[in-house]
C-alpha cells in the first residue's frame, strides 16, 4: 500500500493522508505546477532531496483519490492542479490545526499577523 492509509468513514480524506501528501496539496493550493516544480518546493521545505520514487507515486495516489488533477503540458511534462476536493482537504487540515493552536485572543492575533504577512 502507498503512504496513505485506507480511507474510511465520513472524515475528510486529508485526515488519512501522510504529512508528505498534505504538503503536496498545500503547495498546489498556490497554483498548478509540474512535477519538478513541486519537487523543488518540497526540497526547500524539507531541506533535503526528494526522490522521484517518492514524489510521483504520491502524486498518482492524490490523483486517484480525486484531490489532484493531472494534465499533460507536453509529451514529457505533466501539470498537477488541486481539485475542489483537494482544496477542501487543505482547508480541513488548516481548520483542525487552528482549532488546536488558537486557545485565546493572543494566539488568534498571532495567527492573524501570520495571515496578514502572507499576502
Amino acid at each position: 500500500m502507498s503512504e496513505a492509509q485506507s480511507i474510511t468513514g465520513e472524515q475528510s480524506i486529508a485526515r488519512e493522508l501522510t504529512a508528505f501528501q498534505n504538503n503536496i496539496l498545500v503547495i498546489l493550493a498556490k497554483e498548478p505546477m509540474y512535477g519538478l516544480a513541486i519537487k523543488r518546493e518540497l526540497e526547500d521545505y524539507y531541506g533535503t532531496e526528494v526522490n522521484h520514487g517518492r514524489l510521483y507515486p504520491n502524486l498518482d495516489e492524490l490523483v486517484d483519490l480525486g484531490l489532484v488533477e493531472k494534465s499533460e503540458l507536453d509529451k514529457r511534462t505533466n501539470q498537477y492542479s488541486l481539485t475542489d476536493d483537494g482544496y477542501d482537504a487543505v482547508l480541513d487540515g488548516i481548520t483542525w490545526s487552528l482549532s488546536k493552536v488558537v486557545t485565546g485572543d493572543d494566539r488568534a492575533d498571532e495567527i492573524r499577523e501570520i495571515v496578514d504577512e502572507s499576502y
